[in-house]
Protein backbone atom coordinates (compact mmCIF):
# COMPACT_ATOMS: atom_id res chain seq x y z
CA UNK A 1 0.00 0.00 0.00
CA UNK A 2 1.04 3.55 -0.81
CA UNK A 3 -0.27 6.63 0.23
CA UNK A 4 -1.30 8.98 -2.79
CA UNK A 5 -3.14 12.49 -3.96
CA UNK A 6 -3.59 11.69 -6.55
CA UNK A 7 -6.21 8.67 -6.82
CA UNK A 8 -10.23 9.09 -6.55
CA UNK A 9 -11.07 5.58 -4.71
CA UNK A 10 -8.24 4.70 -2.56
CA UNK A 11 -9.03 4.41 1.00
CA UNK A 12 -9.77 7.97 2.47
CA UNK A 13 -7.01 9.05 4.82
CA UNK A 14 -7.29 12.77 5.21
CA UNK A 15 -9.97 15.06 3.85
CA UNK A 16 -11.14 18.38 4.33
CA UNK A 17 -15.22 19.05 4.45
CA UNK A 18 -17.12 22.44 5.70
CA UNK A 19 -19.95 21.53 7.82
CA UNK A 20 -23.58 22.74 6.53
CA UNK A 21 -24.00 25.18 9.80
CA UNK A 22 -20.56 26.83 8.90
CA UNK A 23 -21.56 27.29 5.12
CA UNK A 24 -25.56 27.69 5.02
CA UNK A 25 -24.34 30.27 8.39
CA UNK A 26 -28.48 30.79 9.31
CA UNK A 27 -31.51 31.00 7.69
CA UNK A 28 -31.66 35.07 6.89
CA UNK A 29 -28.26 34.00 5.10
CA UNK A 30 -29.63 31.28 3.16
CA UNK A 31 -32.77 33.62 2.22
CA UNK A 32 -30.46 36.41 0.84
CA UNK A 33 -27.93 34.03 -1.38
CA UNK A 34 -29.70 30.92 -2.16
CA UNK A 35 -31.83 32.33 -5.34
CA UNK A 36 -28.60 34.59 -6.70
CA UNK A 37 -26.62 31.30 -6.58
CA UNK A 38 -29.25 29.42 -8.73
CA UNK A 39 -29.82 26.79 -5.95
CA UNK A 40 -33.11 25.31 -7.23
CA UNK A 41 -34.84 25.93 -3.97
CA UNK A 42 -34.21 27.54 -0.42
CA UNK A 43 -32.82 24.74 1.80
CA UNK A 44 -34.50 24.14 5.17
CA UNK A 45 -31.77 25.47 7.81
CA UNK A 46 -32.01 22.47 10.50
CA UNK A 47 -33.12 19.94 8.32
CA UNK A 48 -29.43 20.64 6.00
CA UNK A 49 -28.06 20.40 9.38
CA UNK A 50 -29.28 17.04 9.87
CA UNK A 51 -28.72 15.78 6.78
CA UNK A 52 -24.56 16.96 6.98
CA UNK A 53 -24.62 15.22 10.67
CA UNK A 54 -25.41 12.19 8.51
CA UNK A 55 -23.31 12.45 5.88
CA UNK A 56 -20.25 13.17 8.18
CA UNK A 57 -21.06 10.15 10.28
CA UNK A 58 -21.14 8.25 6.94
CA UNK A 59 -17.43 9.83 5.65
CA UNK A 60 -15.80 8.41 8.82
CA UNK A 61 -16.11 5.32 7.88
CA UNK A 62 -12.86 4.29 7.21
CA UNK A 63 -11.82 6.77 9.78
CA UNK A 64 -10.11 9.64 8.12
CA UNK A 65 -8.25 12.13 9.60
CA UNK A 66 -11.21 14.67 8.85
CA UNK A 67 -10.12 18.10 8.65
CA UNK A 68 -13.05 21.44 8.44
CA UNK A 69 -13.22 24.83 7.10
CA UNK A 70 -14.34 27.27 9.21
CA UNK A 71 -17.47 29.75 8.80
CA UNK A 72 -15.76 32.73 6.78
CA UNK A 73 -17.85 35.73 6.13
CA UNK A 74 -15.80 36.43 2.47
CA UNK A 75 -17.88 33.44 0.77
CA UNK A 76 -20.94 32.26 0.34
CA UNK A 77 -22.93 29.34 1.24
CA UNK A 78 -21.59 27.67 -2.04
CA UNK A 79 -18.55 27.20 0.18
CA UNK A 80 -20.52 23.60 1.04
CA UNK A 81 -18.80 22.31 -1.96
CA UNK A 82 -15.44 22.34 -0.95
CA UNK A 83 -13.92 20.18 -3.59
CA UNK A 84 -14.00 23.11 -6.21
CA UNK A 85 -11.54 25.65 -4.36
CA UNK A 86 -8.44 23.46 -4.85
CA UNK A 87 -7.06 20.25 -6.24
CA UNK A 88 -4.47 18.23 -4.06
CA UNK A 89 -1.30 16.76 -5.52
CA UNK A 90 1.42 14.36 -4.12
CA UNK A 91 3.57 17.75 -4.84
CA UNK A 92 0.93 20.10 -2.80
CA UNK A 93 -2.03 21.86 -3.20
CA UNK A 94 -3.36 23.71 -6.58
CA UNK A 95 -5.61 26.79 -5.77
CA UNK A 96 -8.52 27.13 -8.25
CA UNK A 97 -9.88 30.05 -9.97
CA UNK A 98 -13.47 29.82 -9.56
CA UNK A 99 -15.66 29.91 -13.04
CA UNK A 100 -18.89 31.17 -11.01
CA UNK A 101 -18.83 34.65 -10.46
CA UNK A 102 -20.29 34.50 -6.68
CA UNK A 103 -17.73 31.82 -5.93
CA UNK A 104 -14.43 33.93 -6.42
CA UNK A 105 -13.51 34.59 -3.10
CA UNK A 106 -13.14 30.59 -2.04
CA UNK A 107 -10.11 29.54 -3.27
CA UNK A 108 -8.78 32.40 -1.23
CA UNK A 109 -10.40 31.50 1.92
CA UNK A 110 -9.16 27.54 1.31
CA UNK A 111 -5.70 28.92 0.59
CA UNK A 112 -5.60 30.55 4.28
CA UNK A 113 -6.89 27.51 6.10
CA UNK A 114 -3.84 25.61 4.04
CA UNK A 115 -1.13 27.91 5.03
CA UNK A 116 -2.21 27.61 8.45
CA UNK A 117 -2.52 23.85 8.66
CA UNK A 118 1.20 23.34 7.26
CA UNK A 119 0.20 21.90 3.61
CA UNK A 120 2.48 22.92 1.43
CA UNK A 121 0.66 24.60 -2.16
CA UNK A 122 1.94 23.67 -5.77
CA UNK A 123 0.60 26.61 -7.70
CA UNK A 124 -2.17 28.87 -8.14
CA UNK A 125 -4.63 28.96 -11.28
CA UNK A 126 -4.57 32.66 -12.02
CA UNK A 127 -6.34 34.88 -14.69
CA UNK A 128 -8.02 34.52 -16.93
CA UNK A 129 -7.57 30.99 -16.37
CA UNK A 130 -10.57 29.09 -14.71
CA UNK A 131 -10.56 25.46 -13.11
CA UNK A 132 -13.04 24.28 -10.35
CA UNK A 133 -12.26 20.86 -8.75
CA UNK A 134 -15.25 19.28 -9.75
CA UNK A 135 -14.35 19.32 -13.25
CA UNK A 136 -11.17 17.37 -12.13
CA UNK A 137 -10.53 13.47 -11.58
CA UNK A 138 -7.86 11.19 -11.51
CA UNK A 139 -7.93 8.60 -14.25
CA UNK A 140 -4.89 7.00 -12.47
CA UNK A 141 -1.99 7.93 -10.58
CA UNK A 142 -0.47 9.94 -13.11
CA UNK A 143 -3.04 10.78 -15.42
CA UNK A 144 -5.67 13.63 -14.87
CA UNK A 145 -9.24 13.77 -16.67
CA UNK A 146 -10.24 17.82 -16.61
CA UNK A 147 -13.36 19.10 -18.20
CA UNK A 148 -13.33 21.94 -20.38
CA UNK A 149 -16.55 23.44 -19.23
CA UNK A 150 -17.99 26.72 -18.81
CA UNK A 151 -16.33 26.61 -14.91
CA UNK A 152 -12.76 25.25 -16.55
CA UNK A 153 -11.34 27.28 -19.35
CA UNK A 154 -8.98 26.68 -21.92
CA UNK A 155 -6.06 28.70 -19.83
CA UNK A 156 -7.07 27.27 -17.04
CA UNK A 157 -5.79 23.78 -18.17
CA UNK A 158 -3.36 25.30 -20.01
CA UNK A 159 -1.97 26.56 -16.36
CA UNK A 160 -2.96 23.08 -15.21
CA UNK A 161 -0.39 21.47 -17.49
CA UNK A 162 2.24 23.40 -16.78
CA UNK A 163 1.91 22.77 -13.36
CA UNK A 164 2.05 18.88 -13.41
CA UNK A 165 4.11 18.39 -16.35
CA UNK A 166 7.43 18.79 -14.15
CA UNK A 167 5.15 16.02 -11.77
CA UNK A 168 4.88 13.58 -14.54
CA UNK A 169 1.31 14.15 -14.96
CA UNK A 170 -0.17 13.81 -18.00
CA UNK A 171 -3.55 15.75 -18.42
CA UNK A 172 -6.28 14.53 -21.01
CA UNK A 173 -8.57 17.59 -21.52
CA UNK A 174 -12.38 16.29 -21.96
CA UNK A 175 -14.38 18.73 -23.93
CA UNK A 176 -18.03 18.65 -21.95
CA UNK A 177 -21.56 20.04 -24.13
CA UNK A 178 -23.12 22.96 -23.92
CA UNK A 179 -26.16 20.99 -22.00
CA UNK A 180 -28.26 23.95 -20.05
CA UNK A 181 -25.85 26.27 -20.31
CA UNK A 182 -23.49 28.85 -17.98
CA UNK A 183 -25.61 29.23 -14.75
CA UNK A 184 -25.76 25.59 -14.39
CA UNK A 185 -23.54 23.57 -12.44
CA UNK A 186 -22.19 20.89 -15.08
CA UNK A 187 -19.07 19.67 -14.30
CA UNK A 188 -16.71 16.39 -15.29
CA UNK A 189 -17.63 14.67 -12.22
CA UNK A 190 -21.51 15.40 -13.18
CA UNK A 191 -21.44 12.21 -15.66
CA UNK A 192 -18.09 10.70 -14.49
CA UNK A 193 -17.21 8.89 -11.13
CA UNK A 194 -13.95 6.27 -10.17
CA UNK A 195 -14.91 4.25 -7.42
CA UNK A 196 -11.75 1.58 -7.80
CA UNK A 197 -9.07 1.20 -10.24
CA UNK A 198 -11.45 0.25 -13.35
CA UNK A 199 -15.07 0.87 -12.06
CA UNK A 200 -16.54 4.18 -12.92
CA UNK A 201 -20.19 5.66 -12.75
CA UNK A 202 -20.79 7.37 -15.52
CA UNK A 203 -23.79 8.71 -17.89
CA UNK A 204 -23.32 8.05 -20.86
CA UNK A 205 -26.11 10.54 -22.99
CA UNK A 206 -23.41 13.32 -21.82
CA UNK A 207 -20.05 11.69 -22.49
CA UNK A 208 -17.92 12.70 -24.92
CA UNK A 209 -16.98 9.37 -27.34
CA UNK A 210 -13.51 10.51 -26.90
CA UNK A 211 -13.33 9.94 -23.50
CA UNK A 212 -15.83 6.75 -23.09
CA UNK A 213 -13.38 4.79 -25.31
CA UNK A 214 -10.84 5.89 -23.19
CA UNK A 215 -11.94 4.55 -20.93
CA UNK A 216 -13.16 1.66 -21.78
CA UNK A 217 -9.58 1.44 -23.39
CA UNK A 218 -8.25 2.10 -19.86
CA UNK A 219 -9.72 -1.20 -18.73
CA UNK A 220 -13.09 0.52 -16.77
CA UNK A 221 -16.26 -1.38 -16.51
CA UNK A 222 -18.37 1.25 -16.71
CA UNK A 223 -21.82 1.93 -14.28
CA UNK A 224 -24.24 3.23 -16.26
CA UNK A 225 -26.97 5.51 -14.82
CA UNK A 226 -30.42 5.52 -16.13
CA UNK A 227 -31.66 8.70 -17.66
CA UNK A 228 -34.24 8.93 -14.93
CA UNK A 229 -31.01 8.98 -11.71
CA UNK A 230 -28.82 11.75 -14.15
CA UNK A 231 -30.66 15.05 -12.06
CA UNK A 232 -31.19 12.98 -8.52
CA UNK A 233 -26.95 12.54 -8.76
CA UNK A 234 -27.29 9.51 -9.22
CA UNK A 235 -23.72 9.81 -10.94
CA UNK A 236 -22.05 11.77 -7.95
CA UNK A 237 -20.68 8.80 -6.23
CA UNK A 238 -18.02 9.10 -3.47
CA UNK A 239 -15.52 6.53 -2.97
CA UNK A 240 -14.14 6.04 0.69
CA UNK A 241 -12.14 2.79 -0.01
CA UNK A 242 -12.52 0.88 -3.42
CA UNK A 243 -15.93 0.03 -4.29
CA UNK A 244 -16.64 1.48 -0.80
CA UNK A 245 -19.24 4.12 -1.77
CA UNK A 246 -21.20 7.09 -0.87
CA UNK A 247 -23.94 8.60 -2.70
CA UNK A 248 -27.53 10.52 -2.66
CA UNK A 249 -30.14 8.63 -1.12
CA UNK A 250 -33.48 7.82 -3.83
CA UNK A 251 -31.18 6.25 -6.65
CA UNK A 252 -32.06 3.21 -6.39
CA UNK A 253 -31.54 1.91 -9.92
CA UNK A 254 -27.84 3.65 -9.70
CA UNK A 255 -27.59 1.44 -6.21
CA UNK A 256 -28.18 -2.07 -7.42
CA UNK A 257 -26.12 -2.12 -10.16
CA UNK A 258 -23.26 -0.80 -8.12
CA UNK A 259 -24.08 -3.65 -5.77
CA UNK A 260 -24.15 -6.13 -8.58
CA UNK A 261 -20.53 -4.80 -9.31
CA UNK A 262 -19.24 -5.92 -5.74
CA UNK A 263 -19.50 -2.77 -4.47
CA UNK A 264 -20.65 -1.66 -1.07
CA UNK A 265 -22.87 1.73 -0.78
CA UNK A 266 -24.29 3.89 1.85
CA UNK A 267 -26.60 6.29 1.43
CA UNK A 268 -27.81 9.62 2.84
CA UNK A 269 -30.32 12.21 2.68
CA UNK A 270 -29.43 14.57 0.44
CA UNK A 271 -32.48 17.16 -0.43
CA UNK A 272 -30.84 20.39 1.38
CA UNK A 273 -27.57 19.35 1.24
CA UNK A 274 -27.13 18.10 -2.47
CA UNK A 275 -30.18 18.51 -4.34
CA UNK A 276 -31.06 22.13 -4.14
CA UNK A 277 -27.39 23.04 -4.67
CA UNK A 278 -26.40 20.88 -7.08
CA UNK A 279 -23.58 19.11 -5.29
CA UNK A 280 -23.49 15.55 -4.24
CA UNK A 281 -21.05 13.55 -2.09
CA UNK A 282 -17.92 14.09 -4.30
CA UNK A 283 -18.17 18.21 -4.13
CA UNK A 284 -18.78 18.12 -0.40
CA UNK A 285 -15.26 16.41 0.17
CA UNK A 286 -11.71 17.74 -0.60
CA UNK A 287 -9.49 14.34 0.20
CA UNK A 288 -6.45 14.67 0.21
CA UNK A 289 -4.80 11.54 0.84
CA UNK A 290 -5.52 7.82 0.28
CA UNK A 291 -4.30 4.38 0.62
CA UNK A 292 -3.89 2.39 -3.10
CA UNK A 293 -2.42 -0.88 -4.18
Amino acid sequence: MNQTCQSEYGTLQSVFIKKAADAFVDASTIRQQWQELNFLSEPDFQEAQNEYHHFEKLLRTTNPDIHHFEADASVTMDSLYCRDASIATDKGIIICRMGKAGRMNEPSAALKVYEKAGIPVLGKIESPGTVEGGDVAWLDQNTLAIGRTYRTNAEGIRQMRALLAPCGVNVVEVQLPHYKGPSDVFHLMSIFSPVDKNLAVVYSPLMPIVFREELIARGYQLIEVPDAEFESMGCNVLAIAPRHCLMVKGNDVTKERLQQAGCTVLEYDGNEISYKGGGGPTCLTRPLWRKVD
